[in-house]
């Protein structure tokens, strides 16, 4: 991996990028299986950026990150499950950052401010099997209360954690996973991922996740294991399909990703980050941004550190250019990384809204095969 982009900072998060924090929370509920993941800015918020690529989208206030427009810095950004019902899971934290008196200011009152929060959701409804439990408001704040609750630099929660408690991809369980860069220049770029992908991100003819043939050496999953692994599947595809019928026809999907640089972006870099993180997606899963995905990327920097180093100014463009390319390829990088990490830390689910297993119950560690590639019927 770190032939393309560098090594992974001290916690291979998103949090390796100064000042920002993640919480996550859960809703409650035996036939609950959802929940929201807040990213929390440093006093005085971020320039933030995104880019939808899904045919399915679920957004509130991305239209406030549109450079033309008149907010320039914004404090957080929510993921959430729920479908168009969860993204109430934003006033929450629009409500909490009022009482901090962080957001737009207004007056002359400090307490007078308007928290610009973009959100976004994925498709999870009725897999923990209760259509009705999605996140609201509540569910919000506790996000954006652990946020703030925890320390700067602090590791993050993986796996089914907040908006990936109720993910799915291909079949198996989705959920949260995060990864990180320390470029040459200093400069940190990381991503948080919400993994809820109608593609799958396992190759269906060697079991390795698609992720991994861009980190290096491959070890490939022993024959009888994948052969095995492919049969639960579609076993699991089978029950789940018997289970959801009575509440939903899948699949309706969308993966989500916040991806963060310390490096001074402006509106329109940090939008061209947002777009080319997006090619994370496409080398970890297939196919991507379906019909009914609505896979949307953010984009956000703190600006702690100049994005490229003093300079002539006959070629501030073509060094400001070189130092934006770095930041662009680690984007995509660690969206893939963080893919694989979250398939990797997801637990299996066997419930009334369906049967959802783990990759690692699939693919147990130490039951791998040679450099060559199995095969499989499927």
């Amino acid at each position: 991996m770190d032939t393309f982009t560098g090594k992974p900072g001290p916690y291979d998060a998103l949090t390796d990028v100064a000042g920002l924090r993640v919480g996550h929370a859960r809703v409650a509920g035996a036939r609950a299986l959802t929940g929201t993941t807040v990213v929390l800015g440093p006093e005085g918020g971020f320039t933030a950026a995104v880019d939808v690529r899904g045919g399915g989208p679920g957004t509130r206030e991305t239209d406030a990150l549109d450079p033309r427009n008149l907010v320039q810095r914004t404090d957080a950004i929510v993921l959430t499950g729920g479908s168009a019902y969860g993204l109430d899971a934003a006033s929450g934290v629009v409500a909490w950052l009022e009482e901090h008196r962080r957001g737009y200011r207004i007056g002359l009152d400090p307490a007078q401010v308007v928290p610009v929060v973009p959100a976004a959701c994925l498709f999870d409804l009725g897999r923990g099997g209760d259509w009705h439990c999605r996140p609201a408001a509540a569910t919000g704040r506790a996000a954006v209360e652990d946020a703030a609750s925890t320390s700067p630099g602090a590791p993050v929660a993986q796996g089914v954690v907040g908006a990936g408690a109720g993910a799915v991809a291909g079949g198996l369980k989705g959920g949260v996973g995060t990864a990180s860069v320390r470029l040459d220049s200093g400069a940190t770029v990381a991503a948080l991922v919400v993994v809820n992908a109608a593609g799958s991100p396992v190759d269906p003819l060697t079991g390795v996740l698609y992720g991994e043939y861009l980190q290096g050496p491959v070890t490939y999953p022993r024959e009888e294991v994948h052969r095995a692994a492919v049969r639960r599947t579609k076993e699991a595809r089978e029950e789940s399909a018997r289970r959801y019928a009575a509440s939903v026809r899948p699949p309706l999907n969308t993966t989500l990703a916040v991806v963060a640089t310390d490096a001074a972006l402006t509106r329109a870099q940090a939008h061209k980050l947002a777009g080319t993180s997006h090619d994370g997606f496409a080398r970890a899963l297939r196919p991507v941004h379906q019909l009914t995905d609505g896979d949307t990327v953010f984009a956000l920097s703190t600006g702690a550190r100049p994005l490229a180093a003093e300079q002539h100014p006959e070629f501030a463009a073509q060094v400001t250019a070189a130092a934006l390319n770095e930041v662009l390829a680690a984007g995509a990088d660690t969206v893939t990384r963080a893919i694989v990490k979250a398939v990797r830390a997801a637990e299996g689910v066997d419930g009334p809204g369906g049967v959802f297993p783990a990759y690692r119950d699939l693919y147990p560690e130490g039951h791998t095969g040679s450099s060559a590639p199995g095969r499989s019927e499927s």
